[in-house]
């Protein structure tokens, strides 16, 4: 077990202090335990579905520009 000195605990409280850091990055990444608004999940909800649609309408337009699906697939079954 390693021990933290005060010299490390100085060292920290400077990189907060100049950094501005107001929370752990490691916290961030791990589902919040604390209960969430039902408009705020409703707009979460919103966002992510505007954030998919513009994922493909933006994958639409690069294919757009590599392929012509303007023009009907003409079969080759006679």
């Amino acid at each position: 077990m390693q021990v933290v000195s005060d010299h490390n605990d100085a060292v920290i409280a400077e990189y907060i202090r100049t950094r501005g850091v107001t929370r752990c990055p490691t916290a961030c990444v791990v589902p919040t335990q604390a209960s969430v608004d039902e408009a705020d999940r409703a707009a979460l909800e919103e966002y992510a579905v505007a954030r998919t649609r513009q994922r493909w309408e933006k994958a639409a337009a690069r294919a757009r520009l590599f392929f012509s699906i303007d023009q009907p697939l003409q079969s080759t079954v006679a």
